[in-house]
């Protein structure tokens, strides 16, 4: 089903910007109007949009043609959401005080649909006094604000007043009616998940891991979010996808960090913010934890999703010194690495805890095996000896065993978010059936 959306451009040089987002709308399957006020209209012109939409733009609100149905309504009514990008100063002033004197804030006042709004401008203007309280004004009223991004800047100037990337746009969009349609059926609940693989140094410049990307884990906490779920991501290695929006990301590189801050999440521990802040691995991933405002209160998990290719072994000792190579053979003192999955379900029996299994061969029994040497609640499986479903592909197949059921469920091969769907789904529904779990 094709989702609509107006996209509502006004003045400002950002407006560019909005072309792009335009096309990415249109490919995420996205039907667009465009309404453009005459200030955008001066940056880029309505043929450029209508090219990228197959819609004609709207630019004013008294045509005649479109009146005599009343054309303002009629697309205020079409609307499943409306993104205002870039939102002008002006623009702010105007939808604060309610008033609908052209087509864009005339839409706004009529539609049912919720409004996005993406404010751009020179970095003073944004920390004007008036500004800040118009915006204050539009959260109060039910608008959903999308803060602008912080950097250099057309006049020359550098500070906060970027129009955020078209691709960061068309999350937050995805994500607002995400929240709107999916079914909410975690709801209230915390969910950790571990994604990607581990790093055991070997010496400085050495290390033992594996393929794993982390896509599959990445794609459960996007929908553990769009299902409600408040979500930790704790992400091993240096898995370099971007952090799905909503989501608190953690990273840590070896599977001892991996285990304390799984158990500390979980936990829900009182000082779980000190994680992220000591985090010295976490050089580019700071906007994910949100560190310019006040955190809320973590509680403890009520379900932990382990999706980790956690390195099974690591070296008893780490070389201080890049290793030379004086001989022909090395060999290394391996150690057992702590079983994550394992030890979270036999600290906290109330988590509902799910493992994955990758296998590449005999996949059903080593998955029914994991099941229950592990204590779990759900094991999903899939046979990454496979190439169009294994490490790095962006398709997954699943098979997924429960502890109370024997019959298993076969999630046919699609792509790792429609498959992370389906497995938030059974999670969800698996919970709410089972009393032990239920918030109540």
């Amino acid at each position: 089903m094709m989702k609509r959306i107006i996209l509502a451009i006004t003045g400002g040089i950002a407006a560019y910007k909005s072309a792009v987002l335009a096309r990415l709308l249109v490919k995420a399957g996205f039907e667009v109007r465009v309404i453009m006020s005459q200030g955008a209209q001066a940056f880029i012109t309505p043929l450029t949009l209508q090219a990228l939409t197959g819609n004609a733009v709207h630019t004013e609100l008294l045509d005649a043609a479109a009146e005599r149905g009343m054309g303002h309504i009629e697309l205020a009514k079409w609307a499943d959401i409306m993104l205002i990008a870039p939102a002008s100063a002006n623009t702010l002033a105007r939808l604060a005080m309610g008033m609908a004197d052209d087509l864009l804030t005339t839409v706004c006042l009529a539609t049912a649909a919720p409004v996005l709004v993406a404010p751009a401008m020179n970095q003073q203007m944004w920390r004007h006094p008036s500004v800040q309280l118009n915006l204050q004004t539009l959260a109060d009223l039910g608008y959903r604000l999308v803060m602008p991004d912080s950097g250099e800047q057309a006049c020359g100037d550098v500070g906060m007043g970027r129009l955020p990337e078209p691709e960061t746009l068309l999350a937050h969009v995805e994500h607002t009616l995400a929240r709107l349609t999916v079914p909410q059926v975690l709801a209230g609940r915390h969910v950790v998940i571990t994604a990607g693989p581990t790093i055991e140094a070997i010496d400085p410049v050495r290390y033992l891991s594996n393929h794993s990307t982390g896509k599959m884990g990445f794609a459960l906490a996007k929908a553990c979010c769009n299902a409600g779920a408040r979500v930790t991501l704790i992400a091993g290695g240096k898995v370099q996808l971007p952090t799905p929006l909503g989501v608190t990301r953690i990273n840590v590189l070896s599977a001892e960090q991996m285990l304390v801050a799984a158990q500390l999440y979980v936990k829900g521990d009182e000082n779980w913010q000190s994680v992220v802040d000591d985090d010295p691995h976490d050089h580019h991933h700071h906007a994910a934890h949100h560190h310019d405002a006040p955190l809320p209160d973590l509680p403890p998990a009520d379900v932990f999703i382990a999706t980790a290719a956690v390195a099974d072994y690591r070296t008893r000792q780490a070389a201080p010194q890049k290793i030379k190579k004086t001989q022909d053979e090395l060999t290394l003192d391996l150690v057992k690495n702590p079983d994550i999955l394992a030890t979270i379900s036999a600290e906290f029996p109330n988590v509902f805890t799910v493992g994955f299994a990758a296998e590449t061969q005999d996949v059903e029994r080593y998955a029914r095996g994991k099941l229950t040497a592990k204590n779990l609640d759900m094991i999903a499986c899939n046979d990454v000896s496979r190439s169009d479903i294994g490490f790095g592909s962006d398709d997954n197949a699943i098979t997924v065993f429960f502890r109370d059921q024997y019959d298993a469920i076969t999630l046919p091969k699609a792509s790792k978010g429609e498959i992370a769907a389906q497995l938030v789904g059974l999670i969800g529904r698996h919970i709410g059936a089972c009393p032990q779990f239920n918030l109540a």
